[in-house]
C-alpha cells in the first residue's frame, strides 16, 4: 500500500503545472517582460501661444511650426522615431509603445525649412533655420505607468536682428547678412548646436522699401547653446545684379540661446553724412560686489 500510495504522488506531480520557480534559469519569462510595453500619448508643450483653434496648437510668436520628431532611445540606441508634420490628424500629440524600463525621448519642434535627419550622428540640419524648440524627456516605464505625458519643449535658438536706419536707394533689392559663425543644426540627443558655417543669408528687399529710412530690417536665427558666444558680421545691399550698394561690420555681436540680439545702424552712408546729435540715455548698469 505504501509503494501504491508514493507512485501516485510521483505522478501527480509530473502533472502538475509548471510555476516560475520551476523554469530552471528563467529565460523565457525574461524574454516574456521585455516585449511587455505601455502606450503614450506625448502633449507637446512650450513657448507656444495658448490653442485658439485645433491646428494652431504648436505656435510661438504667431506662426506655427511645420515639424516635430521624437526619437525613443533606450540604453544609447534608438529604438524607435517619429516625426509628425503640421497637416497631421494628430498633430502635437504623438503616440508611441514604449517597452518597460528606462527610456531618453528626445523631441524636436520646429518651422525650419530643408531639414536633414542623420540618425549616425543624432542630428538634424535645416538650410534655412527657424524657431526651433527640443526636449529630454526621461521616463521610467513601468506597467502601471499613466500613458499620457504633458512635455515641454525649451527654444534652442537665438536670432539677430538688424535695422537700417538710412534711406534705402532706387535700385537696392538684397540684404545680405554673413554672420563668421551661424549653426544650422542640433544634435537632438545633447541638443549642442552644430553644422557651423559662414555662408551669407540674403534676403529680398520690397520695392516699396525704396526711399524709406529706418524701416528695412531683417531677422536671422541659429541653434544656439545655453552659453552665450560671440560672432562678427557683415553686412550689405546689392542691386539685382549684385552690385554692391553699401556696407557695414559687427564685431563680436553676443548670442544666446532663447535671446534676442539686435542692432541699428547706417548701410549706404557714413556716419560723417549724418546729422551729429547726443544720445543721453544710458545704458542698463552692469552691478557687482567687491
Amino acid at each position: 500500500m505504501f509503494i501504491l500510495f508514493f507512485a501516485a504522488l510521483l505522478c501527480a506531480a509530473c502533472d502538475a503545472p509548471a510555476t516560475l520557480n520551476d523554469v530552471a534559469d528563467g529565460d523565457d519569462v525574461v524574454e516574456e517582460i521585455a516585449t511587455k510595453s505601455k502606450k503614450f500619448t506625448f502633449t507637446v508643450k512650450g513657448d507656444f501661444a495658448a490653442p485658439t483653434f485645433s491646428r494652431g496648437y504648436l505656435s510661438a510668436d504667431g506662426k506655427e511650426m511645420t515639424d516635430l520628431w521624437v526619437f525613443d532611445y533606450v540604453d544609447g540606441v534608438c529604438v524607435q522615431q517619429l516625426h509628425q508634420s503640421d497637416t497631421d490628424e494628430d498633430w502635437g500629440k504623438p503616440k508611441m509603445s514604449l517597452t518597460l524600463g528606462n527610456h531618453s525621448v528626445y523631441f524636436v519642434a520646429s518651422r525650419g525649412a530643408g531639414a536633414v535627419v542623420d540618425m549616425t550622428n543624432h542630428c538634424i540640419t535645416w538650410s534655412s533655420v527657424r524657431d526651433t524648440f527640443w526636449k529630454n524627456y526621461v521616463v521610467e516605464v513601468k506597467s502601471s505607468s499613466n500613458g499620457n505625458r504633458a512635455v515641454t519643449l525649451d527654444r534652442v535658438v537665438t536670432k539677430l536682428k538688424v535695422t537700417v536706419d538710412d534711406e534705402v536707394p532706387s535700385g537696392c533689392a538684397h540684404l545680405l547678412i554673413k554672420p563668421g559663425t551661424w549653426y544650422y543644426g542640433i544634435d537632438f540627443v545633447s541638443g549642442a548646436p552644430t553644422a557651423s558655417n559662414d555662408n551669407a543669408i540674403s534676403m529680398d528687399v520690397p520695392a516699396n522699401y525704396v526711399g524709406t529710412d529706418g524701416m528695412l530690417s531683417g531677422s536671422v536665427f541659429s541653434i544656439s547653446g545655453a552659453d552665450e558666444w560671440n560672432t562678427d558680421v557683415v553686412l550689405s545691399a546689392t542691386d539685382a545684379n549684385g552690385e554692391a550698394l553699401g556696407g557695414a561690420s559687427i564685431t563680436a555681436a553676443p548670442m544666446k540661446r532663447n535671446r534676442v540680439t539686435q542692432y541699428d545702424g547706417c548701410l549706404f552712408s557714413s556716419p560723417e553724412d549724418m546729422d551729429v546729435s547726443l544720445a543721453g540715455d544710458w545704458d542698463a548698469p552692469i552691478t557687482g560686489k567687491w
